[in-house]
Parts: structure tokens; sequence; C-alpha cells
């Protein structure tokens, strides 16, 4: 519980809790029919501090449950979304993406950048669908193989990791076989990860560090992202975020 605490803190004042940016989100966007001034409702499912949140709030004409386990991501984005007026169209919700008490096909769109990892992609799948309109969209970014075989230490550590890596095909299939349609897919770029995240990560190390007196669990965490970021520098041409954009059609 401890090491938890500390990784929320080590991510609670970033801007982003994972690869991504504005232009991401909204060329994921750009593959959705939206019909002029139409009104929707858009669930953001695990959605941090909001960085996408907002620019969906600001691109978006409806209203947005922001869902996230973690109460101190959920306060930054309730300042954010009162900093830009913008609370008539955010709304938070504290809660499990495994556990959530949707109605059925209440949602036109299901947005989750970087986050359905926590439950597994296709349990996510088949878990939300149920809470979005046929017709509707959902959205997710997502780790994913570039190619098909991959440097045996760039495969342990994710497999490792998170073992429903799988390449774009893989998850596509799984998505064809849940009642979706794909509308659209493209990989996040470099700059997403270094630029947007990493980056900013590296500039927290100390300050961090300091925070917390240089403590075992603190030194532990900043050396486990380290790793983690030379380990992308290393082997990027093997592994993204893949974006899905896919239409519910039954």
């Amino acid at each position: 519980m401890e090491d938890l605490k500390l990784l929320i803190d080590f991510h609670v004042d970033a801007e982003r809790q994972g690869p991504g940016s504005e232009n991401d989100t909204l060329k994921a966007l750009s593959f959705i029919d939206i019909k002029s001034k139409e009104f929707l409702k858009i669930a953001d499912i695990g959605c941090g501090s909001g960085a996408q949140t907002i620019v969906l709030a600001q691109n978006l004409n409806g209203i947005i449950t922001a869902v996230d386990l973690f109460p101190d991501f959920l306060v930054k984005l309730n300042e954010k979304t009162k900093t830009l007026n913008l609370e008539n169209k955010i709304s938070t919700l504290e809660k499990s993406m495994d556990k959530l008490s949707f109605n059925d096909e209440e949602y036109d769109i299901i947005w989750s950048e970087g986050a359905i990892y926590n439950i597994g992609f296709e349990n996510g799948i088949k878990s939300w669908r149920k809470f979005l309109k046929t017709g509707g969209y959902i959205a997710i970014s997502e780790i994913t193989w570039k190619i098909k075989n991959r440097p045996k230490e760039i495969e342990e550590y994710w497999n490792n990791e998170y073992p429903e890596i799988a390449t774009a095909s893989e998850k596509i299939k799984i998505l064809e076989e849940n009642g979706f349609s794909l509308e659209g897919f493209f990989f996040l770029p470099e700059s997403s990860w270094i630029e947007n995240y990493y980056a900013p990560i590296e500039k927290r190390f100390d300050d961090f560090l300091q925070k917390h007196n240089s403590s075992e669990n603190a030194k532990a965490i900043v050396e486990g992202e380290k790793f983690e970021i030379a380990l992308y520098k290393k082997y990027k041409d093997y592994i993204s975020y893949g974006f899905y954009i896919a239409k519910k059609f039954i």
C-alpha cells in the first residue's frame, strides 16, 4: 500500500500518467462520425488527471463522466475543469473500472487512454460494450507490439508486466469478435512517449526523492521508471501504444 501511495504521489502532478498528446486524442476523435451539434454522453474510463478529458470536453458537445479509482487524480481534474470553466461538461466518478454501474446503452462514446490494461483488453471490451449504444464508438490506446518478432529482453519484460500484450491484428480480432468494426487505428509517435511522458518524469526524480528523504521505496520507484525509459529508448521500434477506434454494430 505504501508503494502505491508513493507511485500516485509521483504521478499526481503530471499532466499525463501515460504516453499521449492532444494531437493523439484529436486524431482518434477524427475517426468518429459526429453529427453537427449532436449532444453526446461520453465515459472516459481510467482518466487519471484528465489531459485527454479536457481535450474531449473542448471539442465535443456533450457531457463527460471521467472515471478513476484514485481520488487524488480526480481532485487535479476537478481543479483544471474549474479553471477552464468546463464544470457543465465534465463530472468525475471515483470508481474501479471493473465495477461500473452505468446503464445499458447509456453512452455514445467510451474513451480510455492507456488504462484498460488494469483489467485486460479483452475483459474491458467485453465488460464495457453493454454501456455503449448500438452505433456508438469505443476509443482505446493500449500497449501493442509493432512487429511479430521481438528481442528477448523486451519480450520478457512486457510479457511479465502485461501478459495480454499483443500485436495490433490480435487486438483488432478481439474487437471484431465482440461486435465491433474497426474505424481507425494508429501507433502513437515517439514524441508522445519521450516529450510528453518520459521527459517530464525525468524532471521529477530529484524533487520526488528529496520529498521522501530518499527512502528505499522512493528510490525503487525512480529506478523502475529509469529502467522502463531506457528499455523504451532501446526498443522503440518494436513497441508503442496502439490507438483503436471501433464502432459497436450489434
